[in-house]
């Protein structure tokens, strides 16, 4: 068995965070799937304000949706600036057996996600 990389426990979050979008009706006007490059998604929809989307995956199942404060507030400037929404999309990603346990290719995981952070909504 293999441990997933960082890269591809992000790569796993994104698509998660992609389809759910997807399903709300949303295009993409950019995708950026490289770790820590940020947005990772830049949305757009008829009629409404550019949308960033910041992904995380964690470890943390409990409260994926704890992010740091003090880099989000450089980024809230960054979106500001081009009159953009940010939202934040933390997604925790757990080994389904324990999550003393590392993810693993191709072996049951647990996902906790439910909805976007609207840090500037």
């Amino acid at each position: 068995m293999r441990v997933l990389t960082e890269q591809e426990l992000h790569n796993l979050a994104m698509n998660i965070v992609g389809k759910k979008l997807e399903q709300m009706g949303y295009e993409f006007q950019a995708i950026n799937s490289q770790l820590k490059r940020h947005p990772q998604f830049v949305l757009f929809k008829k009629g409404e304000p550019t949308i960033f989307v910041l992904v995380k995956a964690t470890k943390n199942i409990q409260n994926p949706e704890e992010y740091d404060v003090l880099w989000m507030e450089t980024f809230k400037e960054h979106a500001k600036k081009q009159n953009a929404k940010v939202w934040f999309a933390g997604v925790g990603i757990a080994n389904a057996e324990s999550t003393d346990l590392p993810v693993f290719k191709d072996q049951p995981y647990y996902v906790a996600f439910d909805d976007f952070v609207k840090i500037i909504p």
